[in-house]
């Protein structure tokens, strides 16, 4: 029987349109995403937003084949981990959509599995994403009365194996191209700029992260016309990182880019909807000759040994 366990922590996703509701509303009422102090006002916030966002978030998802793609690609990687680490218990919880946590940490007290580490599936530390994820798997270990150890791996950006497989990527979504023919564009999702002002290390992470990676691509001789870091998601009337990837785009000359999802790990709709579908119209309208976007790690070979890496 297992001692240990690897529980991966993501965001979530619909598994079907009817939890796009779900999704929405409870993304909305996190108190890490809606930073007001007054839980009625966020639930009033959320309420409005999921209301007026439902509709049009289930007709992105049903050109995804209706329900994110994040869950089945989760589900492939923890498969292939599991195999990788027999003696560990691998599972994975998601913080707004099913699997939840609660079903994960009954596992544990099942199996009688006494330590775990946890794995937030995003490179870069932010309170929006693996402090909520963290906080929500400890609040609901602690009402379940789960006592066992809990390691947490709360970044992984600088990781040399993680780093060697986007540069992979990046190489296979190129192809034959010639890379000093094509503006690489790493695409990061934005944060409201109040969030950053209050101390999230986000912006600063995201920014070391592509050094990292144009180091790497120098070191390997792969020259690109220009490197640049944009965002993309943003949401509301709130100032938020930018520049914006639309922005971005409209703002170079050379109409060959490659887009590389630098803050997700798995693909998502905010990379097989947003990026490669509406971002490729607005690329269309801009007169881009080639817009290629870079797949995430999701389930490669060589993600889960970059992750076997981690938890050693």
């Amino acid at each position: 029987m297992a001692q240990k366990a690897l529980i991966l922590l993501n965001m979530g996703g619909p598994n079907n349109l009817d939890e796009v509701k779900l999704f929405l509303t409870n993304m909305f009422n996190d108190k890490n995403i809606i930073t007001t102090k007054s839980a009625l006002l966020r639930r009033f916030i959320a309420f409005m937003i999921t209301a007026s966002r439902t509709k049009k978030a289930q007709a992105n998802y049903a050109k995804l084949g209706g329900k994110s793609p994040l869950v089945g690609y989760t589900q492939k990687l923890v498969d292939k981990l599991q195999k990788a680490l027999p003696s560990v218990h691998v599972d994975f919880a998601m913080r707004y959509t099913p699997p939840f946590c609660e079903e994960v940490i009954r596992k544990l007290l099942e199996k009688e599995i006494h330590e775990v580490t946890l794995l937030p599936l995003y490179p870069h530390y932010s309170s929006t994403t693996t402090k909520s994820s963290v906080e929500d798997f400890m609040e609901v270990a602690h009402l379940l009365g789960y006592h066992g150890k809990i390691n947490v791996i709360d970044r992984f950006y600088e990781d040399a194996s993680y780093n060697q497989l986007l540069i992979q990527k990046i190489k296979e979504t190129l192809g034959k191209h010639d890379a000093s023919n094509f503006e690489l564009i790493f695409s990061a999702h934005s944060l409201p700029q109040k969030i950053i002002e209050k101390g999230d290390p986000y912006q600063r992470e995201i920014e070391l992260h592509v050094k990292i990676l144009s180091e790497l691509l120098v070191q390997q001789g792969i020259h690109f016309h220009g490197i640049h870091l944009a965002y993309q998601s943003k949401l509301g009337p709130l100032k938020w990182l930018e520049p914006s990837l639309e922005q971005k785009l409209s703002s170079l000359e050379n109409k060959n880019a490659l887009i590389v999802p630098i803050a997700f790990t798995i693909d998502n709709s905010e990379t097989e909807f947003e990026l490669s579908m509406e971002y490729a119209e607005v690329a269309h309208h801009l007169g881009y000759e080639h817009y290629l976007v870079a797949k995430c790690p999701n389930d490669d070979d060589a993600f889960v040994s970059a992750i076997k890496g981690l938890c050693s």
